[in-house]
């Protein structure tokens, strides 16, 4: 009995499986957006931004937050506004620019092509 004991922890051990080591933590990196050619919007209010580009074809608000899209036949711009602290005025902090029927455009020369529009659409 005294031989199988020490042949039995060696079978048992064999069997083991070695402990798993956890997975290393994973940072998320914020990607920048770049803002060249967007100075003029990015955070500005939206009295700001209807003196640049003319009435909103949409204006949408849910709480503080609000969305203006503006439009014409070269391309479509959200501009997403967002207060910074309680009671501050919402202000630009995201663009999103693409084309009538959905594929991408560059952000800045959306930008241009409505700053451009003379109120026609």
């Amino acid at each position: 009995m005294k031989r199988l004991a020490p042949a039995l922890l060696l079978a048992v051990a064999a069997c083991a499986q070695p402990a798993a080591r956890p997975a290393p933590a994973r940072v998320a990196v914020p990607i920048p957006f770049p803002t060249l050619g967007l100075e003029r919007v990015m955070g500005q209010d939206a009295g700001t931004l209807v003196q640049l580009f003319g009435k909103p074809d949409a204006d949408v608000r849910e709480g503080a937050a609000r969305k203006l899209q503006f439009a014409s036949r070269i391309c479509v711009l959200d501009a997403y506004l967002y207060p910074k602290g309680s009671g501050s005025e919402p202000r630009v902090s995201y663009l999103d620019a693409r084309e009538p029927d959905g594929s991408a455009i560059d952000r800045a020369s959306c930008v241009a092509a409505l700053t451009r529009r003379d109120g026609g659409r």
